[in-house]
């Protein structure tokens, strides 16, 4: 099952090694990963895409949790939240799509950031299921040239927020 964990660590130089060398030391794949600081300075919030059981997940958030950089995680999965992904896609018109391209870029709430005459420049935030099908379906009507995705983002709905003290 694909998770999404949110981890809170300390905003240092080789932070981000250590969290990564465990996965890798463990045999866990990470699908996307996306680290800033946060409001905070000292701290980093980390967001990766990782699959595996519930069991396997609540493994690797105790083992996050031992590491000394780790002030605390959470598996956004396991509670109602909120994800999005950011794309940056640059496509070429095939000869007869140009009246369809708008329609599906339109359809999708995806924007165009540049319209040069040979080439598409677009922009789409959504979850990532509506991500792989915006991307399929631009593919059946432009040669996509490119494809940049910053991997997924999540927040918990309500009041929960992860944080240094909870």
């Amino acid at each position: 099952m694909r998770h999404i964990i949110s981890i809170l660590m300390q905003n240092e130089a080789g932070a981000l090694a250590r969290v990564v060398a465990l996965f890798s030391s463990r045999g866990y794949n990470i699908e996307s990963l996306s680290v800033a600081p946060t409001e905070d300075t000292t701290v980093s919030r980390l967001t990766l895409v990782t699959r595996g059981s519930d069991d396997v997940i609540e493994q690797i958030n105790n083992q996050l949790l031992k590491l000394v950089d780790v002030v605390n995680t959470a598996d956004m999965t396991r509670d109602d939240h909120i994800e999005r992904e950011l794309l940056l896609m640059k496509v070429k018109v095939r000869t007869g799509a140009k009246q369809s391209l708008p329609e599906l870029i339109k359809a999708a709430g995806a924007r165009v950031l540049d319209d040069s005459p040979e080439t598409y420049t677009l922009e789409l935030t959504c979850a990532n299921r509506h991500m792989d099908d915006f991307i399929s379906q631009v593919g059946d009507c432009a040669e996509i040239l490119a494809v940049v995705r910053s991997g997924a983002m999540a927040v918990a709905r309500g009041e929960k927020v992860l944080s240094a003290e909870s």
